[in-house]
């Protein structure tokens, strides 16, 4: 077994840490691919013959198969996160930017499936996977209730967190229905809706 402190040797002029992190990265992609089916199931054995590494390698990276599990968790999350505040920071306008947020987030789930069943599937259900979407919920929530205090005239308070708490919770009901064919709608007209729910707490009463 090679053991996460071994030191990497170079073989065929390829630097040894190299090889790990490129043997890393295709671990995680095969991780995505068994987690993110239909029916997931993920065992050290399985993810290996999915990445073509022998089991040997495995523990380069990963102590166990939740080590895992958390890594693709947490690169499916960062990309979102990261991609999404870049698309709103790079909105003009208010609702440009609720367009833009939401738009990205639609298209990365709509564009790979395998995203959105990590995510919100409810197939699957390891307790390490609950305490990732526990924690991710908190960064959306954060993230949305940092870019909503003058959209939504809040100052810092229960009623900004309520309302942070509220619309994402929704959203990630409503792409989960999506993804399962319970809402049928087109992807554009998901981000419409989607975006004209998230502007409603900031429009005047009627």
């Amino acid at each position: 077994m090679v053991f996460m402190n071994d030191q990497p040797r170079s073989y065929g002029g390829v630097d040894g840490a190299l090889r790990v992190a490129q043997r890393r990265e295709t671990l995680i992609e095969a991780g995505l691919e068994l987690m993110g089916s239909a029916e997931p199931e993920l065992t050290v054995r399985g993810v290996c013959k999915k990445a073509g590494v022998a089991a040997r390698y495995f523990y380069e990276s990963f102590t166990d198969r939740d080590a895992l599990m958390s890594a693709v968790y947490d690169t499916v999350i960062t990309d979102i996160a990261v991609s999404t505040q870049a698309a709103v920071d790079a909105a003009e306008t208010e609702r440009g930017k609720a367009l833009a947020g939401i738009a990205n987030i639609v298209r990365t789930i709509a564009q790979d499936p395998r995203r959105g069943r990590l995510l919100f599937s409810s197939a699957l259900t390891s307790p390490v996977l609950a305490e990732k979407r526990r924690a991710s919920t908190t960064i959306f929530i954060g993230l949305l209730a940092a870019n909503a205090k003058t959209f939504y005239r809040l100052n810092d308070s229960g009623h900004l967190t309520l309302t942070a708490t509220f619309l994402v919770g929704g959203l990630a009901q409503t792409l989960s229905a999506w993804l399962d064919g319970y809402i049928d709608v087109t992807e554009e007209e998901l981000v419409a809706e989607c975006a004209a729910i998230l502007l409603a707490p900031a429009l005047p009463p009627s």
